[in-house]
């Protein structure tokens, strides 16, 4: 029989894990910071049963556009170094080998339907995991970008009045890619005018080449005088994009960052407040870990769990040449973990690490 009692924990690494138990289904956010990541995580798990035997309702799952959904982890934050999109990963990892039901293909060839730009290694006999792009897997996603870079989601009055920051927020969190456009990097966006405004600079067939019959000094003067100003043009043009991507729906950003290419055009930094809610309805958690399919078809995971942590992982793409990680995951450098797991018998003590 399912022991529904949970526990959830949340840091920046696995070795830096607090539990939360306390906090979900709240309305209460946790504070994640390192040096690669700073932001807030809040948890919703419906049917959730504390340590203590209460089931703790929320209204989160009472919305109407969130009606169907089983549980929601919502993060707001920045990453505090330059990455592209297409290397900030968000998934799940395993500590060892699972033991997949009969009839997993079925619900591999969902998970692929729901997200096309999955990568995985289930089968793995040591670290299975399996991770997406985070902007193309997330079902709803905002972007802001941050005038005052020291402004952080944690100095909320340093930010603008007129936008409602409180997180999580009273209504669901949505879709919002309007400013999308400015975490473009330069080189995606620099124009034809860009080019031969450069070409204009640096040409020695340009005019300012004609100014060395002049007097050196006065010759010097003018360049000096005409580039500078010429030189402060092309880079303010190559910071301001002229135009949104376009991206009205969730649909649209998944199927625009389907693309890697479109997803290495993005770069996000500590200038860029990201805000999710990574929220479904196919896993049960209450009164029995379930997965669940359209069509009626489900899976009782009770029978092949083996009290792994559900970990759902947001982390940097690992590369070919990456060293092996002290910790052993599969991943690159981590910016943030949800471990979602049975209570043991000797209970947790809210707001402690474990």
């Amino acid at each position: 029989m399912f022991h529904s009692r949970l526990r959830v924990r949340v840091g920046p690494s696995m070795d830096q894990l607090v539990c939360i138990t306390d906090k979900v289904n709240s309305g209460q956010p946790h504070t994640i910071s390192s040096g690669l990541f700073e932001g807030k995580v809040a948890i919703n798990i419906k049917g959730f049963t504390n340590p203590s035997g209460e089931v703790v309702p929320a209204d989160y799952f009472d919305r109407e556009d969130r009606k169907g959904i089983t549980w929601s982890i919502q993060v707001q934050g920045r990453f505090l170094q330059e990455n592209t999109a297409d290397d900030i990963m968000f998934g799940n990892t395993f500590d060892k080998r699972l033991k997949l039901p009969w009839g997993s293909g079925v619900a591999l060839k969902f998970m692929k339907y729901i997200d096309p730009t999955l990568e995985h290694d289930l089968m793995s006999d040591t670290k299975p995991w399996a991770l997406s792009p985070l902007i193309a897997t997330m079902p709803h996603f905002m972007h802001e970008r941050i005038d005052d870079v020291r402004a952080s989601p944690l100095l909320e009055d340093k930010r603008s009045k007129s936008i409602d920051h409180s997180f999580p927020p009273s209504h669901s969190i949505g879709e919002d890619t309007s400013q999308l456009q400015f975490a473009i990097a330069p080189s995606h966006f620099c124009g034809s005018t860009d080019s031969s405004l450069s070409s204009f600079i640096l040409s020695p067939t340009s005019s300012f080449s004609n100014l060395s019959s002049k007097p050196s000094s006065l010759g010097s003067s003018v360049r000096y005088s005409l580039k500078k100003p010429l030189e402060k043009a092309q880079l303010k043009k190559k910071k301001t994009p002229t135009s949104s991507l376009g991206l009205r729906t969730a649909s649209d950003r998944r199927s625009y960052f389907s693309s890697p290419e479109h997803r290495e055009e993005i770069v996000f930094g500590p200038e860029d407040l990201i805000t999710t809610d990574f929220c479904y309805g196919y896993l049960q958690f209450n009164p029995t870990l379930a997965l669940r399919l359209p069509g009626g078809l489900s899976f009782d995971l009770m029978k092949y769990w083996d009290r792994h942590p559900v970990r759902f992982v947001c982390c940097k793409r690992r590369k070919p040449d990456d060293k092996d990680r002290g910790d052993g995951q599969p991943t690159g450098d981590i910016f943030w973990i949800v471990s979602i797991e049975t209570a043991d018998e000797s209970d947790i003590h809210p707001g402690h690490d474990i």
